[in-house]
């Protein structure tokens, strides 16, 4: 089982994470002759108070996405109503370790959020984590991340 160490950072723990189009854009693109938008790596929150994983609009315009839908939102911000996010559908691509297979998602939908202005461009949210083992080691502030 390979085991990430997360980067702990003003913001949280963080981890390299890349994005990409979704398995299924990808082969749709492939088969139409069209150019793949190249993988944009992002500096990603480990963020268990986040339902699903979000991404900054940088990131979703450089693979140049198209919404597949709005999903109403709940933050911190908005107390008991919502607010309407964009979703895309990406591959997420987690490196692992030297030597080991990175954690791959070939479709995972995610939601469009101006995220760096915090210092990281994606949150990792629960959706992704049900995969992973999550190991907060508090005293030490280290985080680990296996799957």
């Amino acid at each position: 089982m390979p085991i990430i160490v997360a980067r702990f950072e003003a913001a949280g723990p963080l981890i390299t994470s890349v994005f990409g189009v979704s398995l299924p854009r990808f082969n749709a693109l492939t088969k139409a002759s069209l150019t793949v938008p190249d993988l944009q790596p992002a500096d990603a929150l480990i963020d268990t108070g986040a339902s699903g994983t979000c991404v900054d609009p940088e990131v979703i315009k450089a693979l140049g996405l198209t919404p597949t839908g709005t999903v109403p939102v709940r933050t911190p911000s908005t107390g008991q109503g919502t607010h309407p996010a964009e979703q895309y559908d990406v591959r997420l691509i987690i490196p692992g370790p030297p030597g080991e297979a990175p954690l791959i998602i070939q479709a995972l939908p995610v939601l469009c959020m101006e995220l760096k202005v915090q210092g990281f461009r994606a949150l990792i949210g629960r959706d992704v984590l049900s995969r992973c083992q999550l190991t907060y080691f508090g005293a030490s502030t280290l985080v680990t991340l296996a799957y």
